[in-house]
């Protein structure tokens, strides 16, 4: 299986990736956990049904120290004990952010605020970057069909 482009290669694509790209750097650099970005980046991939991103986001919390118990369980995660509560307010809010079209009116106000309960402003800027990276992502990737499966962790630098 073949994506349907090379986004590193398209001379239209390649430059929209490298501005992603750029803006998840900043984010990596940012205070809000390396961990939570994972998890985040994790559960908004499975929701979005982005292979490539999901093995991804896998492997390289893997790399980091990540236990393949909590990864396993992202999905499942409010029924889960493995999370502390500021993880479980992060993934709430990947989810409700992701599936924005399904709620009118977006991030409800509750979700907002139990974030904020665990969250400086800084790391609340952070966590909304790295939803809204890890979506747009998902989103290209879907469209093109990038296959999923070969990835391996530093792989992009």
């Amino acid at each position: 299986m073949e994506a349907r482009l090379n986004p590193f290669t398209n001379p239209v694509l390649s430059k929209v990736f490298k501005h992603i790209v750029a803006a998840n750097k900043v984010l990596e650099e940012s205070t809000l956990p390396r961990s939570t970005q994972e998890l985040v980046k994790l559960r908004a991939s499975q929701i979005n049904g982005c292979g490539f991103c999901t093995d991804m986001h896998f492997k390289d919390a893997v790399h980091a120290g990540e236990s393949a118990e909590r990864l396993n369980l992202v999905a499942a995660w409010r029924e889960a004990t493995v999370f502390t509560e500021a993880e479980r307010a992060a993934l709430e809010f990947a989810e409700e952010a992701t599936r924005i079209a399904d709620a009118a009116g977006g991030v409800p106000d509750a979700v907002w605020a139990n974030a904020a309960k665990h969250y400086d402003e800084e790391q609340l800027g952070a966590l909304v970057g790295v939803v809204t990276v890890i979506n747009a992502f998902n989103r290209g990737n879907v469209v093109l069909q990038t296959p999923a499966g070969d990835y391996q962790p530093g792989q992009f630098g």
